[in-house]
């Protein structure tokens, strides 16, 4: 059974930028584009531990700040590299506008 972890406010997420949570025992990064939808994804890049929610984000296209490995934030694929796919998390904005992450236990 999943958990719905309440992260305030969307306003807390810039358009175009990502911010890291931690809910329960791990980190997630949460994005929300220049369009406003928002995105989730493991909090580091599994090539080498880079901090994604730092990485630049263009569309649904999300470049590591570290050594610019491409990942589709949408779906956690990696683009153009071998490195290993993210794990997402589903990620929805609520009517009053808070930012609702759901979350299987570990």
């Amino acid at each position: 059974m999943s958990v719905v972890y309440n992260l305030g406010p969307a306003t807390r997420v810039p358009l175009g930028e990502g911010r890291t949570f931690t809910v329960g025992e791990r980190t997630v990064a949460v994005f929300r584009t220049r369009s406003g939808e928002l995105l989730a994804t493991q909090a580091e890049c599994p090539h080498q531990r880079g901090p994604l929610a730092d990485g630049l984000l263009g569309g649904n296209m999300l470049v590591c700040p570290l050594h610019g490995y491409k990942f589709d934030v949408k779906t956690g694929l990696a683009v153009g590299h071998s490195c290993g796919s993210l794990q997402t998390f589903p990620v929805e904005l609520s009517d009053s506008g808070e930012i609702l992450l759901r979350v299987e236990p570990s």
